[in-house]
């Protein structure tokens, strides 16, 4: 499976129909007072050409904002008042502005813009080319590109320190992760991992890196001071992203349809739950007690709990849900 392709057969031989390019346009009424005060989950569904916004505790879809070009990778401005939204078939970039939901920019890009992610202190957005070995590099208004930088074959997901001085860098094609000084935009350290890592993900310290390696089927831990690859962990079929929650990791299996789940200080494996069909996006609630789960192949959301391991909640959401970054508010 390519990574980049909106549309083909999931592993239930789902056949998957090219997506619409729907003009960019408000498809939902502004957000309500209400709405803000809920975890929100923005989804970007893929088959669907839309943001979706979903309210956690209600279990329901809340709004939607038409994105055409196969919306896929999104991240959030440090304010999280800003959601950037990649379009691998546009191909460019989004910018929506979530109070009102509505596109307040575009900006076409060249190749396959897919992972994404804002340093934290600049507020400068990251969009990894999937056909290059390239990331751009844009202004936090999404009105031009002011440069790029080379990284390894097909980068795909991204990572920035908390103080904003690193760049982190999965190359699928290059079995690496490119260490990158965000102030120079220089390589300072390529690291080998395991085959075709896809999502990387930082713990809060930013001490620690763990790329989820699609091929290898695990997860490789990097100490990111020592500039080295300090373990490994096994995952079921496909790993796509990797969240943390507590002590623990949690992988999403793509075609498992499964979270595995593993020990954050051991690197051991704890357990494999069930979740949707093609599971591929996940990230921790704020209070670290959940996981939410996008799942491409059935159309839903999983809420699982992070303590006794249960899926509490599906919510259906637009078709082709990938939600690939920082997508939870």
């Amino acid at each position: 499976m390519s990574d980049i392709r909106s549309r083909n057969a999931s592993r239930k031989g789902r056949l998957r129909a090219g997506p619409l390019l729907l003009a960019l346009a408000l498809t939902a009424a502004p957000a309500r007072a209400e709405d803000a005060r809920a975890e929100v989950a923005l989804i970007t569904a893929q088959g669907a050409n839309t943001l979706a916004i979903v309210d956690l505790d209600a279990g329901a879809v809340v709004g939607q904002v038409a994105i055409d070009g196969a919306p896929a990778g999104i991240a959030l401005s440090p304010d999280r008042k800003t959601a950037y939204v990649t379009r691998p078939e546009g191909p460019g970039l989004a910018v929506v502005d979530l109070a009102t939901r509505t596109v307040t920019a575009t900006l076409a890009l060249p190749g396959g813009p897919l992972g994404i992610a804002v340093n934290p202190k600049t507020g400068l957005v990251y969009v990894a080319d999937w056909y290059g070995s390239r990331v751009f590099v844009v202004p936090a208004d999404g009105s031009r590109l002011e440069t790029e930088f080379q990284v390894g074959a097909s980068p795909s997901g991204i990572a920035v320190t908390p103080d904003g001085a690193t760049i982190l860098v999965a190359n699928r094609e290059g079995d690496s992760v490119s260490v990158v000084d965000a102030a120079t935009l220089a390589v300072t350290r390529t690291i080998p991992v395991g085959r075709h890592p896809f999502g990387i993900t930082l713990d809060a310290a930013g001490a620690r890196a763990y790329t989820a390696n699609v091929t290898s089927n695990d997860v490789s831990v990097l100490d990111i001071a020592a500039g080295s690859e300090i373990g490994r962990v096994t995952t079921g079929e496909r790993p796509y992203v990797v969240a943390l929650a507590g002590a623990r990791g949690f992988v999403t299996d793509q075609y498992g349809g499964t979270v595995s789940v593993f020990n954050l200080q051991t690197l051991t494996s704890v357990a494999t739950v069930e979740v949707g069909d093609h599971p591929e996006g996940i990230a921790a609630t704020r209070d670290g007690t959940a996981l939410v789960v996008a799942n491409w192949g059935s159309n839903t959301l999983s809420l699982l709990d992070a303590t006794t391991l249960k899926v509490t909640k599906e919510i259906p959401v637009p078709d082709g849900p990938r939600a690939f970054g920082d997508f939870l508010r």
